[in-house]
């Protein structure tokens, strides 16, 4: 760890420890201080119990989603849109409750269905390139790779922009959350591109895709605005690739490093939903905020008004009064109501679709590759703060095995 942290009064979730290994720390807050508080990165809370977090989850009336990054707004930058809404998962009811309801039938389980054909195939494509190689690295040559081709499919834009969604995503909730001018040039950068498309489907009156269909969507008889428009494509594009990529990168990681899991999903794939269920559990990448709407004391604990609260959904899978063993994987783990997707009225309305591609990305990754593990001078990067995940994982192939 990075120098003495007291992390009941001055934790740091960009501190490289936290990141690389938040579990004990939670082991520890749970014990001596399970809401921890700190003046870093902006006043803020941190639970860590399952129950805890599970209650604000479900307090809107106390715990306002208007704000969600883990660290305080910044300007309105330099473009020509200002500051926009990330809705339904940063606004309140009312607004919430009709910005879901028209964004639920794109992530239904009928509609995930007809997108799993194209993520299998997406998956096999990307294998097909990898299987010709002894060593990659499959954060960045899959794991990164399959949600931005999905949501840019979804969306309606052209999946050749892959590597700059990845950058505008990096940008957002990455190296962006400490830095607020290049946090500020993504925004404005995103804000540009989709107002541009909501251009090309206003004038041609197309909905065959996500963003025609916002475009052409009304509310009490009046369209969307641009701005809530412009908030939720790009809401779309961050939560659903940095969230999954994380997702794919950790099971991944933890097959490279853990043969006994990755042999026996080998011999019972039908184990492998299961496998995704702990995954998500185990490696929970989000942690979403709330902010205190009035002075109060919550637990035991003086919140003011406008301090964060930081939504610590991993550490909440990691309570032992709720899951038996809760630091070992279990991939067939029987009961496992873990909340890697939130809790309460914003409970991830993509959660179908990120269960899908994570399963698909195992399935077709050990159908190709049964045998891989991490190269023995492996650096394996992680990404913290707002959503945990590999970003590095250089790992070796037997090829014997391969297919």
């Amino acid at each position: 760890m990075t120098g003495y942290i007291d992390w009941s009064t001055d934790y740091d979730i960009f501190d490289k420890g936290y990141i690389e290994n938040p579990f004990s720390i939670w082991d520890d807050l749970r014990e001596k201080c399970p809401i921890a508080h700190t003046d870093r990165w902006g006043e803020s809370w941190l639970p860590t119990e399952y129950d805890t977090v599970t209650k604000m989850a479900r307090e809107p009336e106390l715990f306002s989603s208007r704000e969600i990054l883990v660290v305080p707004p910044v300007g309105v930058g330099t473009g020509p849109y200002g500051v926009t809404t990330g809705a339904p998962i940063s606004v309140d009811a009312p607004v919430h409750t009709w910005t879901r309801r028209q964004l639920l039938p794109a992530f239904s389980p009928r509609a995930v269905d007809e997108l799993e054909v194209f993520t299998r195939a997406w998956c096999r494509e990307l294998m097909d390139n990898l299987v010709r190689k002894d060593q990659a690295d499959i954060a960045v040559e899959y794991a990164q790779q399959i949600p931005a081709q999905v949501i840019a499919t979804m969306l309606g834009v052209p999946t050749t922009m892959k590597d700059q969604f990845t950058t505008w995503v990096r940008n957002t909730l990455e190296a962006g959350l400490a830095n607020p001018e290049l946090r500020i040039q993504a925004r404005d950068e995103l804000q540009v591109f989709f107002m541009s498309e909501i251009i090309k489907r206003r004038e041609s009156g197309s909905t065959d895709d996500l963003i025609g269909e916002l475009v052409h969507a009304e509310h009490e008889g009046e369209p969307f605005p641009d701005d809530l428009i412009l908030g939720m494509c790009g809401l779309l594009l961050i939560a659903g690739v940095d969230t999954t990529w994380s997702g794919i990168g950790s099971s991944l990681w933890h097959l490279a490093t853990n043969k006994e899991d990755r042999d026996r999903l080998v011999r019972e794939p039908e184990l492998i939903p299961s496998a995704v269920e702990e995954f998500l559990r185990a490696y929970s990448p989000v942690t979403m905020a709330r902010l205190v709407n009035d002075d109060m004391e919550y637990q035991g604990c003086p919140m003011k008004a406008g301090d964060r609260v930081l939504m610590a959904f991993p550490a909440a899978n990691r309570d032992p009064k709720h899951f038996d063993r809760p630091n070992e994987v279990i991939i067939d783990r029987e009961h496992n109501r873990h909340v890697a997707f939130g809790a309460g009225i914003h409970r991830c309305v993509g959660s179908n679709l990120a269960r899908m591609e994570m399963r698909v990305a195992i399935e077709e990754f050990l159908a190709r590759v049964p045998d891989f593990e991490l190269r023995d001078d492996a650096e394996v990067t992680w990404a913290g703060g707002q959503v945990r995940g590999p970003r590095t994982i250089p790992v070796n192939f037997n090829k014997k095995n391969a297919h």
